[in-house]
């Protein structure tokens, strides 16, 4: 993949800051997150609340942040490496 190619796919997507989307709507696009297949979160012995509160500690932190693909109008969570 060029260099070209990966600036343009960055520019299709907009952050949105965690704090101006409905508390409802967060919660069900981090419920969403967290139970996709292939979710990696080790200990299968976290509920769906601990992983979904340990997302919303990673948005407040600046390690996860929420993006609006403007090619799909989907929103996702990215997690900061």
């Amino acid at each position: 993949m060029t260099r070209e190619k990966d600036f343009r796919q960055v520019e299709e997507g907009i952050d949105v800051p965690y704090a101006k989307i409905n508390p409802e709507t967060l919660r069900n696009l981090i419920q969403e997150f967290v139970s996709r297949d292939g979710a990696d979160w080790g200990d299968a012995g976290c509920s769906l609340e601990d992983k979904v509160d340990e997302v919303l500690r990673q948005l407040k932190t600046g390690k996860a942040r929420v993006v609006f693909d403007l090619k799909t109008e989907t929103a996702n969570i990215i997690v900061r490496p």
